[in-house]
């Protein structure tokens, strides 16, 4: 991501919806490709460089859900949920699948520029970290190794594959081994703005972190929950 201007996906069946975000993320000079299924969003993520993915989850032929998830089989960017605010199921499933954020709909618009402009931020960090372009020490807990400079996962010499906001939350805990991280520590450190009912959003990434980095995720070695208070990693 070399350049200033940004390929972000809107995917939506609401032709008002696309065309609305079409007109206010062009005038936010970035480059706008819109799809109305999840089949189309695929076709365009696989032929154009897509730095972000802006989704909706119901949708036909192929649903938000089901797209994100076959997006996450090869693909890192960063994925926006859009979902009405009686769907919290499909929100948390979202980001279960994946995503790495959720906005409600009806949507303020500065707002989900904001949400946006922080993915890309976060993006951008995370392809210089693949790209060996930020030094950082090696992490190393009992076989679990995190690499900052390549953004690889290792457990066992095996290696796990992270979301950059997976990657993120883990290496924040690792750095700080033994202190315990409140939820709304969590975020505002990875998500850097301010939390507001995000407490789904952290738990969601932290079940899916442990799934990935833990030989029994209900009995962990490595991330463990302080009752009340929140999440650390032992020594």
């Amino acid at each position: 991501m070399t350049n200033d201007k940004y390929n972000i996906l809107v995917v939506d069946d609401d032709k008002e919806i696309r065309n609305a975000l079409n007109i206010y993320f062009s005038e936010e000079n970035m480059n706008v490709f819109l799809a109305s299924n999840g089949h189309e969003a695929l076709n365009i993520v696989e032929n154009e460089d897509i730095h972000l993915v802006l989704m909706d989850v119901m949708m036909p032929k192929m649903d938000g859900i089901q797209a994100t998830l076959e997006i996450r089989q090869n693909k890192n960017i960063p994925i926006i949920i859009l979902s009405a605010k009686n769907q919290d199921k499909d929100v948390i499933l979202g980001l279960d699948v994946g995503a790495d954020d959720y906005i409600s709909k009806p949507f303020n618009f500065q707002e989900l520029s904001a949400r946006v402009k922080s993915n890309l931020r976060r993006y951008l960090k995370y392809d210089n970290y693949q790209k060996g372009k930020e030094d950082g020490g090696q992490l190393e807990i009992r076989g679990l190794i995190l690499n900052p400079r390549t953004s690889e996962v290792f457990v066992n010499g095996t290696q796990v594959h992270l979301t950059p906001i997976e990657f993120k939350i883990l290496r924040l805990l690792m750095e700080n081994k033994n202190i315990t991280f409140s939820i709304q520590e969590i975020y505002e450190n990875v998500w850097k703005e301010p939390f507001y009912n995000s407490e789904n959003t952290v738990a969601v990434h932290i079940r899916r972190i442990r799934e990935k980095i833990e030989v029994n995720p209900k009995e962990p070695m490595y991330l463990k929950v302080v009752w009340g208070v929140g999440y650390k990693i032992e020594k």
